[in-house]
């Protein structure tokens, strides 16, 4: 064998080691320039008339511009979402099935011990779409106007309050309430935050802990008042409405957030292509302007730092679900 054969044949396993780097690079660059070349399907975990499901819609009819395909919403509840979320984890990682997340998809691996799937590794995140923060409001006839004449309220009578599901971050705000307040409400779980309003503004639940764009439409008819907001800070959306920190429980601090997520392994190719559009689309007052309106404050982010929310909120709900000992299925 000649010297340069020799020399050949010795780069062999080094040109093999490179191909299999280069050509799966090479496919899922060619795969991401020709998607989509077919409807998208962005899974809701809940009931259509929800927070999450107003943010789908809104960012999805958007999006259907940008990627000149349609971008189909597809209510899928149940079971606190996880119907939704192991099938969009089961799914073909093509770019074709993505699912928005809320906040409660970190309270999953606390409250369902079987999971087929890990919130964490299950799904590769795009990007958040909007935050806002949760709300205590009650039915116009209950006789309170803010947080210290319900809390004598909920502790002279008993009272019930409506959330969008067990296990949800709504869930377990109300739960943190009677805790720090002492007063004792049974929880009435809906399939969503649609479901919880329509019950709250015809009195069938007297108190809910909903998000916010669910409730301020309902204000506007005097059928429901908000008596505070969860998050530390108060909101842009309700300036005047005080928050539960500033109403005396020291520290209270939650807010929702909706992000859009797709299965694990789906090309790094789509999962840029749609974080870039869905960054636009949030800066654009199309999108913006009536997220604003229905209450949400539109965000965007990297994908990590849709990780990292995740994250952060299986540690803080998993420790407050032990400490208080929560059944939350």
């Amino acid at each position: 064998m000649s010297t340069t054969l020799r020399s050949l044949h010795g780069l062999a396993p080094l040109f093999a080691g490179a191909m299999a780097i280069i050509l799966p690079a090479a496919f899922n660059a060619c795969h991401a320039q020709a998607w989509p070349t077919r409807p998208v399907r962005l899974v809701v975990p809940y009931v259509p008339g929800g927070a999450t499901d107003l943010v789908s819609r809104i960012v999805a009819e958007q999006l259907t511009v940008k990627l000149g395909q349609q971008v189909v919403v597809d209510n899928r509840p149940g079971a606190t979402g996880t119907i939704a979320f192991t099938g969009v984890a089961e799914a073909i990682p093509d770019g074709y099935t993505l699912i928005t997340a809320a906040d409660s998809l970190t309270l999953l691996n606390a409250a369902y011990k079987n999971l087929k799937f890990d919130p964490r590794t299950s799904f590769v995140p795009i990007s958040l779409m909007s935050t806002q923060p949760l709300v205590l409001a009650v039915h116009a006839a209950v006789p309170a106007k803010n947080i210290k004449e319900f809390i004598a309220l909920a502790k002279s009578k008993p009272l019930s309050f409506g959330t969008s599901g067990t296990g949800t971050s709504q869930h377990l705000s109300g739960e943190l309430i009677k805790n720090m307040t002492g007063i004792d409400m049974m929880h009435i779980p809906y399939k969503g935050g649609g479901q919880a309003i329509v019950d709250l503004s015809g009195g069938q639940v007297p108190a809910a802990v909903l998000g916010s764009s669910t409730v301020i439409p309902q204000t506007k008819t005097g059928r429901v008042k908000i008596l505070a907001v969860t998050s530390k800070k108060r909101s842009a959306a309700l300036p005047d409405i005080p928050t539960l920190d500033e109403s005396g429980l020291k520290g209270f601090d939650v807010y929702q957030w909706t992000a859009m997520l797709a299965p694990a392994k789906t090309p790094k190719a789509i999962i840029n292509r749609l974080n870039a559009d869905v960054t636009q689309i949030i800066k654009e007052p199309v999108a913006r302007d009536r997220l604003q309106g229905a209450g949400f404050d539109p965000q965007t982010s990297t994908p990590e730092y849709v990780a990292q929310l995740i994250r952060d909120g299986m540690a803080r709900w998993g420790k407050l679900i032990e400490e208080l000992k929560l059944d939350v299925k």
